[in-house]
């Protein structure tokens, strides 16, 4: 399970007993300021390494990435937790979140390396397509919809032969398919929503995926959590 902006530090996670989750050890890339970014990954299987960097410094301060290995028989194969930088700030956190994706294709690269299969999920901060928000006409020019960034991720899965396992199993969804709605207004209410959280995977895993929920029965942030059920083992040699 992965988790992204947790906003804490290695002291508030001991302290409120979130190193275990239901049956679960937690791992976590967090960031040098407080109450800032900061991610994380929960298994039930002890992984042989985890990665807590993505090889930029800028962004490794900010706990952006984490990954879990596990290379003990089988294929290789990681799960990645990550969050992408939001530009909507202004202009200096959108060259920043440029510079990110810039450089994320080595990290793909990286992973794809001795014929690993991998799962990246996080919030991408991309909504990639017309269908992936409401009001996709009024927001061309926002950060998260910019045509660079789209097109960034248009290429990103052309290149590394990756799948948007989302879309794969509802291609045509709109509205159903938002994970994150503005804390401003009544965009909850009214499901003025974008999707930019994903679950982006290898061929041979995206292929095993049977289910694809976005939970929204209760709502604990700005986001709704992303579940996707995978029909493999880790013994089964992904």
């Amino acid at each position: 399970m992965g988790v992204q902006e947790v906003k804490a530090q290695f002291p508030d996670i001991d302290a409120g007993g979130f190193m275990q989750l239901a049956g679960m050890s937690g791992r976590f890339s967090l960031a040098a300021k407080r109450g800032y970014s900061g991610v994380g990954l929960y298994t039930r299987h002890a992984p042989t390494q985890v990665v807590h960097e993505c090889g930029l410094e800028e962004f490794d301060a900010e706990g952006r990435y984490v990954e879990m290995r596990f290379d003990s028989g089988g294929r290789p194969f990681s799960v990645v937790s990550v969050y992408f930088p939001s530009g909507s700030s202004g202009d200096e956190r959108q060259a920043a979140k440029m510079r990110f994706l810039a450089h994320f294709g080595s990290v793909i690269e990286r992973l794809r390396e001795g014929g690993r299969e991998f799962i990246i999920c996080g919030d991408v901060n991309i909504a990639h397509s017309e269908q992936d928000l409401k009001n996709w006409r009024a927001n061309q020019t926002r950060s998260g919809f910019l045509p660079e960034e789209r097109q960034w991720l248009t290429d990103t899965l052309a290149r590394h032969e990756l799948v948007d396992v989302y879309r794969r199993l509802h291609p045509d969804t709109t509205g159903e398919a938002y994970t994150w709605w503005s804390n401003r207004g009544r965009a909850w209410d009214n499901n003025t929503g974008w999707r930019i959280d994903y679950h982006l995977a290898t061929p041979a895993i995206a292929e095993t995926a049977r289910r694809c929920e976005i939970y929204k029965a209760q709502r604990f942030s700005d986001h709704a959590p992303l579940t996707v059920d995978y029909d493999f083992t880790l013994s089964s040699g992904v």
